[in-house]
Order: C-alpha cells, then structure tokens, then sequence
C-alpha cells in the first residue's frame, strides 16, 4: 500500500474553509464588540459595527476577515500530513 498525501485532502479542506468561516465571523463580532466600547467610551464614530446590512464598511470588514481565515486554515491544511491513527495491541492479545 503506497503513502498518498492527497488522501483525504479535499474533506480536509472542506473542513478548513467551514472552519475558517465560523472562526471569522467570531472574529468580526468579537472585533466589532471592541470597537463598538471603544466609541461608546471616546464618544468617536469609527463605522464599524455588527449591522452588516446597513453598513459597507462592517461588510467589507467581516468578508476581509472571513477570507484571511479561510486561506489560512486552508494552507495549514495544504502544508500538513493528515494523521495517521496508531492503533494500540490490546494487553490481552499478547497473553496468548
């Protein structure tokens, strides 16, 4: 049996770009929180909040985020091996 690397890979970087997108969009809300108690402390007016459909610039925001998430799940999976299992000898097989 040869060694495959590719393997799997497509469930894996499907997995990846899934990943990537829920880990961006909690990145995007947990940075909107941020600079949401940023203009509410200060009294600024930096456009970024969690109303994606009524502001661009949340939008443009969340998509950059969600992007730079995906491409990097998707290279750490690119650059990894897939693991393979070691299976363990239960204790009893070696009593025979």
């Amino acid at each position: 049996m040869e060694d495959n690397p590719s393997n799997g890979r497509p469930l894996r970087l499907l997995a990846a770009i899934i990943a990537g997108i829920f880990i961006g969009f909690f990145i995007f809300f947990g940075i909107a929180l941020i600079i949401g108690v940023f203009n509410d402390i200060l009294g600024s007016n930096i456009p970024i909040n969690t109303e994606i459909a009524e502001n661009i610039w949340s939008a443009v925001l969340l998509t950059i985020i969600v992007i730079i998430t995906v491409v990097i799940f998707c290279w750490r999976v690119w650059t990894s091996p897939p693991s393979t299992p070691e299976f363990e000898i239960p204790e009893t097989i070696d009593k025979f």
